[in-house]
């Protein structure tokens, strides 16, 4: 009898356990996905603004006579940094990276979950050509293009994908973010945990505007790796293959004379950054709050 009351409660255990884990499961499952990709790249446009080289500071460049160039800009048909490839079942982009500038999304969107797959191609350029690779998903993307210091791409928070570095962030232009993460030192940069308090980040922050993901969960370069983007009302989380590597809430932006203002929506822009880099997969859907588990780590 002793035994059978042991198997009983072992049993309601483990089916606590499988629920529990079901529903956390379950917490994202309601919501439909819309597939954001196509062979024509219809649901984006695309920005390109210059094929920056070595030494640039920040300035618009100029050619060998001295005068400003003008950048590329907007869906310009000569340039082909975009293009779309069938492998199988799946429509592959190729971002040959040549030229700075990014894929942008047509719709603005507010409280969501993105997804991505992501996997480096072989080619960098000009100025990464002995830099490591580089691109990255700009999140809550709203106002002109070219406003940062690469003059590439419009106000954001940045989701980086970088060799080693997949999780980071960035802020672009005068976004601002509070990041669970180590206090920095000395010239070393803040570093995203769990276990930490929130920090403020912005060009105008203490801790400057970058922050280091928790730890590398980036699979080998030949192999497709799976970032999800989770964001609701100010909050978002950066999650690399499953884990979860940021935490960030207090999502906002200055504005040109100086009031804060919240930052919770906007389009995607998806890095065009001297790199060639391939996507698949790319998807998103709404969601009305974080599941419990994510929830609990704010």
């Amino acid at each position: 009898m002793r035994l059978n009351h042991i198997a009983i409660v072992a049993l309601l255990i483990l089916t606590s356990c499988a629920s529990k884990k079901q529903q956390e499961t379950d917490d994202y499952q309601k919501y439909e996905w819309e597939n954001l990709i196509d062979s024509n790249l219809s649901q984006w446009d695309n920005y390109l603004s210059y094929q920056i080289q070595p030494g640039y500071n920040g300035s618009q460049p100029k050619n060998e006579q001295g005068e400003l160039i003008e950048p590329i800009g907007l869906n310009n048909p000569s340039y082909h940094v975009f293009t779309t490839f069938q492998e199988a079942d799946n429509v592959i982009i190729k971002n040959s990276g040549e030229y700075y500038g990014c894929l942008i999304s047509k719709k603005e969107y507010e409280n969501y979950h993105f997804q991505l797959k992501y996997k480096w191609g072989d080619k960098t350029w000009a100025y990464r050509k002995n830099l490591l690779k580089d691109s990255g998903i700009l999140y809550h993307s709203i106002g002109p293009m070219a406003v940062e210091y690469w003059r590439s791409w419009m106000l954001s928070q940045e989701f980086q994908i970088m060799e080693g570095h997949t999780g980071d962030y960035w802020s672009q232009a005068t976004s601002a973010i509070d990041i669970r993460a180590y206090k920095s030192e000395g010239n070393l940069n803040p570093m995203a945990h769990y276990s930490q308090d929130y920090l403020p980040i912005s060009m105008r922050s203490p801790y400057k505007n970058y922050c280091l993901r928790s730890s590398n969960y980036e699979n080998a370069a030949d192999e497709w790796n799976t970032l999800d983007l989770y964001c609701f009302k100010d909050k978002s989380l950066h999650v690399v293959n499953g884990r979860v590597v940021m935490i960030l809430k207090n999502s906002r932006y200055q504005d040109s004379e100086g009031n804060t203002i919240p930052l919770t929506k906007g389009k995607i822009q998806l890095q065009s950054e001297a790199a060639e880099v391939l996507f698949k997969d790319i998807r998103i859907r709404k969601i009305d709050s974080f599941s419990k588990k994510h929830f609990a780590l704010f």
